[in-house]
């Protein structure tokens, strides 16, 4: 499996690009994160992830692990296939998405194109417990007092897939730096991450 390619950029269409590494061509469906910064760059690194399937096989470029979690976390939703599941990650950021899901947010998670009322039901129902303060256990210790908006952004960094001391520590030093809000501090504890 393909899981990060780092290269030049060659060209980029509609919702692809071509990243040049050792004289291949790579060419990744990518979310519009990935596609703003390799263009502004003039190329850079992608987490990937490849999809086989009977019609073809696709290469998907992210912009991070978080948002390449995210897009693993939205294919096991049944009805979502990775090029919705892309789309999704194009027309919402990783913040607003974490917080659309944990927040039951359908009118929010309705507007992306391609996503009706119906799927984003189903979507929140199925990974609201992965992101939400409810799916982690109660008795789960709190390594460091990070405030009741950091313990919710640590919460939402576990349900991306990241350890409880890795989100933590992402966290506070989030709001170390001056993070205040659960949008803010989930969006510094990211950065922490690229």
């Amino acid at each position: 499996m393909i899981a990060y390619i780092k290269g030049k950029l060659l060209y980029s269409d509609d919702n692809s690009l071509v990243l040049e590494n050792n004289g291949i061509g790579y060419e990744l469906i990518c979310s519009s994160a990935l596609k703003c910064r390799l263009i502004n760059d003039g190329g850079g690194e992608a987490y990937t992830y490849l999809s086989v399937r009977e019609d073809g096989v696709s290469l998907f470029g992210f912009d991070s692990r978080a948002e390449k979690n995210m897009f693993l976390k939205l294919i096991s939703v049944s009805g979502i296939g990775p090029k919705m599941g892309i789309g999704i990650l194009s027309g919402i950021s990783l913040n607003d998405l974490v917080y659309a899901i944990a927040a039951s947010d359908v009118k929010t998670l309705s507007r992306i194109k391609g996503l009706g009322k119906k799927t984003a039901e189903r979507l929140i129902l199925e990974l609201r417990e992965a992101i939400s303060v409810e799916g982690v256990s109660e008795n789960a210790e709190k390594s460091v007092d990070v405030g009741s908006d950091g313990e919710d952004a640590v919460i939402a960094l576990i349900g991306l897939g990241y350890s409880r001391s890795q989100a933590t520590a992402a966290v506070k030093a989030a709001t170390e730096s001056g993070a205040v809000g659960l949008e803010n501090i989930i969006t510094q504890a990211l950065r922490k991450f690229a």
